[in-house]
């Protein structure tokens, strides 16, 4: 029985697309770093941040300045770009395992903070309230960051993988900016809802100007760094020797 077919040139093409095994290799540094990034994110998005706010300009309800976001916005980014790495080179189900890993460790943090708040402060200490106020949040923000991450990530891993078994080798910028067009949105728009009042937001204007400006950045931001994710792709393309067509569609393997 054939499982290739022939492109126009008459070699043979795969059936499905080619990802490698996430056993060894790359794999795990990837995971490593793309939980770190996780964890950095949640803390630092604790604070509320502001640009030119000094300026008021408003469409309506819709406040366009000044700009607000959270002291994470420069972190998201990456985030979907190493997620973007593992789906495009490990597949559906590896990029799942990561997640699932990394919001582990995220819940695990959430609760050491809470036994760290609880410890009662020595005399010497002086900024236990100030130690409460930016980690005592963290909760909602990691719950924010759980949905938001969880559902965002399996967009954009899902309609990566979908992609590529379409395209195979060919379009890599068409999926990668595709999936982050999806994954972000979905993730934007659940991790702000949750996280607004956590970091300030007290308006409809201000929230509306959060979820824009984060989406509209975040994916931006996967369009200017492309080149460098391409070379990350290659990279790892060439030195996973396991790197090959799957005999199943990956989304289902």
């Amino acid at each position: 029985m054939k499982t290739v077919d022939s492109d126009r040139s008459g070699h043979p093409a795969p059936k499905h697309a080619a990802f490698a095994q996430a056993a060894g290799g790359y794999y795990t540094p990837v995971v490593a770093l793309f939980t770190a990034t996780l964890i950095i994110s949640n803390i630092c998005a604790t604070k509320g941040v502001q640009f030119f706010s000094g300026s008021e300009l408003k469409l309506g309800p819709i406040e366009i300045l000044p700009i607000t976001t959270d002291g994470a916005w420069f972190l998201f980014p990456l985030a979907y770009i190493i997620g973007d790495v593992l789906s495009e080179v490990y597949g559906f189900k590896a990029a799942r395992r990561a997640i699932y890993m990394g919001f582990g460790i995220l819940l695990l943090m959430t609760g050491c903070f809470a036994i760290a708040i609880g410890l009662p402060a020595a005399t010497f200490y002086d900024n236990q309230e100030a130690f409460h106020t930016v980690l005592g949040s963290t909760p909602q923000l990691v719950a924010a960051g759980l949905c938001g991450y969880f559902v965002g990530e399996m967009l954009n891993s899902a309609a990566l993988v979908a992609i590529k078994e379409r395209t195979k080798e060919k379009h890599l910028w068409a999926r990668l900016i595709g999936s982050t067009v999806v994954g972000e949105f979905g993730d934007t728009l659940i991790f702000c809802s949750i996280a607004a009042t956590a970091i300030g937001i007290d308006s409809w204007g201000q929230f509306i100007n959060y979820v824009i400006v984060g989406f509209v950045w975040k994916t931006m931001a996967e369009v200017i760094v492309l080149p460098i994710t391409y070379r990350v792709i290659a990279f790892l393309k060439k030195h996973e020797p396991s790197y090959a067509p799957l005999e199943v569609p990956a989304i289902e393997s």
